[in-house]
């Protein structure tokens, strides 16, 4: 009996090692089916049993170090790597209160501070261990994903989800989720270095027999059958039963050596890597690495390592002030002079630091604004995975909001991705129409009718054309060839029901057995289920409704497959090896895109319908090609050829040796239709200052008319300028050829590229960088990841998208949808929007603090002692209640109305935009001059200017009137920082009409408007409420805050207010009256319509292409599935 046991889960158990059993042991075993794999039920109990597929060591962060992270945050004076310098201040400043409160044997402020540290440990603990937890889920989204198959069903899941019994897909680029027997193998190499060292990857093999062999014998590397977790596949594709996860896998047993960290370039101590100097150079930047971990300046976002820099230079400001506390005070340092000296810098940094870590938690003492920004993210990655995207990297969170050009792809992202067969052209027998089939896996559905061959007839004089059509905008009646050429009429009346003849049944095998494809009926369920790619799934069906399907094939007709040569998006084709029977001699089958087959092909037909291929003949094929692409419809070559020579089984020829001298068959039209959203995200993207690039492998025509009805390119460009317009639809080829000087010289750049490699879209890229755009790029190809990792934003595709892929992307799409890359720079731009007003209400109230108790210093009592207008445990009471919940309530605010109608925001510039200096310094200062104002009238007014005798120590009848102005100021300034939240909900519309929806549908739109946040409503409310038995209560108010109860005062403070808001008010009035840091909308204010650069040249000086993506306008559309079947069809003879 063989086992492999994990502590806490039930032990996987064989009756020998999986390799030695053969599948049909293994299956009963595991009971699974060999089709459909594991049903739910059993599913359910293989997680109860096994448990996660993960290592020991992987499950996140333990409690007990965020805890003690917490602690030592807390206790020590210096500030903790993870937290960078905002949690410094703000302990150090409490430890420092506490320690003086108790060395002057104040018992009464040294117990409220412990309180404080003791509350901001607990909350921060509870708020961190959240944090790390969503983030710890969030993380395992985007890790390597598995294609499992389930009831018959192909799942994308995450690899942790993986239990024994699962029927696991992998293919070229994927990471093996867990440890494999493999059941099928089509030339798939592993590379298996992680296990055995070796770098050559293994050739797997189903066939050999391991029978009377054991894992004694036989080692990791020679177990052709099986697949191991980790490893990777460098070439072909396979599918086995998952046979052990987690710590039961081979790497389970090496998972410790697995956890190193690679260092980064030049931190190597040995004098053979650098020379002589090498040692010392490599202790010098290991030192300076630690300094900057620590110190937080060179790890994190990098808006947070900009928060980090603020919070040290404000730290400085800090000390700063203290020491004009002290130098005021003639360096007589009491107690209370070292309390409030601290405090006066804690205004500054803890405000800054505080609000972030709490804040974002929603704690009471407010500790870094770097944790507040993470946990904010981490709200904002929860969000995001809503809308079906998955963050990897938290920067790419603050970069979404720059996006400024998509290079997207078209297949499954801006189109449905379920193609349908609706054309195929067998020369010398006719055109093939699938009609009224809309279900792409059923063969049942829909008829099939033949008729004739369009007849395609050279015009002399005509000339060559590159170009788009300028003469019509219907672009199925045109064609970007080489010839004008005249279609003749076909009747439906007169079409044949088609017999499966010799060329269709060649054409079909081709199409069959060059596919790896699988359809089935379910019987259980009564549905056609179909696994694979969409477009070998549309062909597969297609035979089908001739009952030549690749199974029938293979086991009622004797088609054996020898070879297989994978599609390679660089050649764009792919090429089978069969035999039949005994026979001796082979067939090739080879499918891909026309240009890159019709090359290879030397002949055209079969049977009494073939003849050579000349120049003209390949003319009419290629005329044919451009008649079905400019449908909108996707056309491939289908050909095949003899082969005689003999090969081994695990060494098949070159492939350049067989991909030649082939027999072209004929053309197969497939149909995706473009998402139903696409067209509505595209326009959105326009109005966002967005502009769409469609990179796709297909036929140029083809992508231009997808391009055409999604919006991305105008149907008629008669009205652009000629280099303009000859500039929107580009190949790949034509790309490539051209130098980056002429690339940069052109008026724009191309808006789709087809047939394009991944070499273009690095290029493209390049090309965006040199105009100064901030690029989103998507891919899906192992050859995808150069341009993933060289784009500012790298999108993977979830379904259809390798591991290496999305190892080497930002962010990862969970539905492969187009709409969904618009969502997410949606929520980057709120994101950044309210990290903006947080930060804002952040640091005027920070200024605001400061000129108040700076200038407070002014008063002075009869002993010389500058009498303090606030105590410093109400500044502390006044922080934890108007940073923490407000601050984060901002973090939550909705999107703006207009959110994605302005153009994308400076990534060089940031969150600290000219506006947002400007006005937290305009704020601050009001702010601090009606709190300052109210002290003086109440001091100077009534009070004759009675400042008392040693009224920071405590209360005593000459300080009567000290006390009740600090009440008064404690009050106001506590409502004016939290009234703030809500002006700051909008940088630059008022108040009374933050939405220009309510306020066309409300009287009153103010309380609708403040009450849509109502986290931030009920922040500002309660705190605002507080105020009150902070000011009654007896003992709290003139022990603990150094005031007392009030009456007529409380109009100063809330006069202030009233002042407060007309001066931000009358602020925001001047800003939109005169312009002031007006970013503007695309096209201009309110113009949807006009271009305002978004089609023009990234930097603003290309030529507008006269009309916003999107909102091109169409006289005809191809969406229509229906319609595809007699679109050539009508209206007798046209010219084309």
């Amino acid at each position: 009996m063989f086992s492999s046991s994990s502590k806490g889960y039930g032990s996987q158990e064989y009756p020998k090692h999986p390799f030695t059993l053969s599948s049909n042991e293994l299956f009963d075993h595991l009971k699974t089916n060999d089709q459909t794999g594991l049903d739910r039920l059993r599913v359910q109990e293989a997680w109860k049993i096994y448990g996660p597929n993960r290592l020991e060591g992987e499950g996140g962060v333990q409690w007990y170090t965020v805890l003690l992270k917490q602690i030592s945050n807390a206790m020590i004076l210096v500030l903790n790597a993870a937290n960078v310098p905002l949690n410094q201040s703000i302990h150090q400043v409490l430890v420092l209160a506490m320690a003086l409160s108790y060395g002057v044997t104040d018992y009464i402020e040294g117990g409220v501070i412990t309180a404080v540290i003791v509350l901001n440990v607990v909350i921060g603990f509870y708020q961190e261990y959240q944090a790390e937890k969503k983030m710890d889920s969030l993380r395992s989204l985007s890790a390597p994903s598995a294609a499992v198959i389930r009831e018959g069903h192909v799942e994308t899941i995450p690899s942790g989800e993986v239990v024994p019994g699962d029927l696991v897909q992998i293919k070229t680029g994927d990471t093996i989720p867990a440890d494999l027997r493999l059941i099928e193998a089509m030339n798939l190499e592993c590379d298996e270095k992680i296990l055995t060292g070796e770098a050559i990857p293994v050739a797997k093999d189903v066939e050999t027999d391991f029978s009377n062999a054991n894992e004694i014998e036989v080692g990791v590397g020679d177990r052709l059958n099986m697949a191991y977790s980790s490893s990777t596949v460098t070439k072909g594709r396979g599918r086995g039963v998952v046979v052990f996860t987690g710590m039961y896998t081979e790497i389970g047993t090496i998972a410790k050596s697995m956890q190193g960290t690679e260092r980064k370039a030049n931190r190597s101590l040995s004098r053979k890597k650098g020379g002589n100097l090498q040692p010392a150079k490599g202790i010098v930047l290991r030192i300076w690495d630690g300094i900057g971990h620590f110190l937080g300046l060179t790890v994190g976002t990098p808006l947070q390592r900009k928060l980090s820099k603020l919070a040290y230079i404000l730290f400085g400001c800090a000390l700063l002030l203290a020491i004009i506390v002290f130098g005021v005070n003639k360096f007589h340092v009491t107690n209370e002079v070292a309390i409030y000296a601290i405090s006066t810098g804690k205004s500054t940094t803890s405000q800054v630091f505080p609000v972030t870590d709490k804040e974002s938690g929603i704690a009471i003492i407010p500790e870094s604004l770097i944790a507040v920004l993470t946990i904010t993210m981490v709200v904002g990655m929860t969000q995001m995975r809503k809308r079906r995207v998955v963050i990897r990297q938290l920067s790419a969170l603050e970069a979404l909001g720059g996006v400024t050009n998509i290079c997207s792809d078209k297949t499954g992202t801006l189109t449905q991705g379920q193609m349908i067969t609706r054309k195929a052209w067998l020369p010398g027998v006719g055109m093939y129409t699938v009609n009224d089939a809309e279900d792409p896996a059923d063969p049942t559905k829909g008829s099939v009718s033949l008729g004739p061959s369009p007849q395609i007839t050279k015009k002399e004089g005509d000339q060559k054309g590159g170009q788009l059509d300028d003469e019509s905008s219907d672009s199925s009646d045109t064609l970007e060839d080489n010839a004008h050429i005249e279609i003749s009429p076909m009747n439906h009346d007169n079409s044949q029901i088609p017999q499966v003849t010799p060329e269709l049944e060649l054409f079909l095998q081709s199409i069959a057995l060059c596919n790896i494809a699988a359809v089935r009926y379910d019987e259980q369920k009564n549905e056609w289920q179909a696994i694979g790619d969409p477009t070998e799934i549309a062909l597969q069906v297609f035979a089908h409704r001739f009952s030549l399907g690749k199974k029938a094939l293979e086991k009622e007709h004797g088609w054996t497959q020898l070879a297989e040569y994978p599609f390679d998006s660089s050649i764009k084709r792919m090429s089978v090896i069969y035999r039949q029977g005994k026979a001796v001699e082979t067939k090739i089958f080879t499918k891909g895109a026309v240009e890159r087959v019709i090359d290879l092909c030397t002949n055209i037909g079969t049977g009494e319908f073939q003849r050579a291929l000349t120049p003209a003949v390949k003319e009419e094929v290629l005329a044919h090609m451009d008649l079905l692409a400019k449908q909108g419809i996707r056309v491939m070559a289908i050909a095949q050829r003899q082969y005689m020579s003999s090969f081994g089984a695990h060494q098949p020829p070159p492939r350049e040796t067989i991909e030649e001298d082939l027999t072209l068959l004929g053309l197969i039209g497939l149909y995706d239709p473009p998402r139903l959203e696409t067209r509505s995200a595209v326009r959105e993207c326009a109005t966002a200052g967005i502009k769409v690039h469609m990179l796709t492998g297909d036929h140029p025509a083809t992508a231009a008319a997808i391009a055409r009805e999604v919006g991305i390119i105008p149907s008629n460009t008669s009205s652009l300028p000629a280099a303009t317009a000859a500039s929107l639809v580009k190949t790949a080829s034509e790309f490539d050829a051209m130098s980056d000087s002429e690339i940069d010289a052109l008026p724009t750049l191309p808006l789709v590229i087809a047939r394009c490699a991944p070499s273009t879209k690095t290029r493209m890229i390049a090309a965006l960088h040199r105009r100064r755009a901030f690029c989103g790029m998507t891919g899906d190809g192992v050859n995808d990841a150069p341009s993933l990792q060289s784009a500012d934003v790298g999108i993977a595709m979830g379904l259809t998208g390798s591991d290496v892929a999305k190892g080497a992307s930002d962010i990862v799409l969970t539905d492969d949808n187009f709409a969904s890359i618009v969502a997410a720079i949606e929520e980057g731009r709120r994101m950044f929007d309210n990290i903006q007003k947080f930060v804002l209400h952040l640091l005027s109230s920070n200024i605001g603090e400061v000129v108040l108790l700076i200038a407070g210093l002014g008063f002075q009592d009869e002993a010389g002692l500058s009498v303090f207008p606030l105590s410093p445990l109400s500044i502390l009471w006044i922080n934890m209640l108007t940073s923490s919940f407000p601050a984060f309530g901002l973090g939550r605010e909705q999107a703006a109305n207009d959110i994605m109608r302005r153009p994308p925001h400076d990534n060089k510039r940031g969150v600290f935009s000219p506006q947002i200096i400007v006005d937290m310094v305009v704020y601050g200062v009001i702010m601090g001059a009606c709190t300052l104002l109210t002290f003086v009238i109440i001091v100077y007014g009534p009070g004759n200017g009675e400042l008392g005798v040693d009224c920071n120590r405590g209360y005593h009848h000459s300080c009567d009137v000290v006390f009740r102005a600090r009440a008064a100021v404690f009050a106001e300034l506590t409502w004016l920082i939290l009234v703030s939240a809500w002006e700051f909900k909008s940088l630059r519309r008022s108040l009374f009409a933050l939405d220009p929806g309510t306020s066309e549908k409300y009287r009153l739109p103010f309380f609708k408007d403040i009450y849509n946040n109502r986290f931030l409503f009920y922040a500002v409310v309660i705190g605002a409420v507080s105020v009150f038995p902070a000011v009654y209560i007896p003992g709290l108010n003139t022990e603990v805050f150094k005031h007392k109860g009030i009456g007529w005062e409380w109009a100063l403070s809330a006069g202030a207010v009233i002042v407060f808001l007309i001066g931000v008010e009358v602020w925001k009035a001047c800003k939109r009256r005169f312009g002031w840091f007006d970013v503007g909308r695309v096209g201009g204010a309110g113009d949807e319509g006009g271009l305002g650069g978004m089609m023009g040249k990234e930097d603003g000086k290309e030529e507008g292409v006269g009309g916003k993506q999107g909102f091109f306008s169409f006289t005809k559309s191809f969406s229509w599935a229906k319609s595809m079947g007699s679109s050539e069809q009508e209206g007798g003879s046209e010219k084309v």
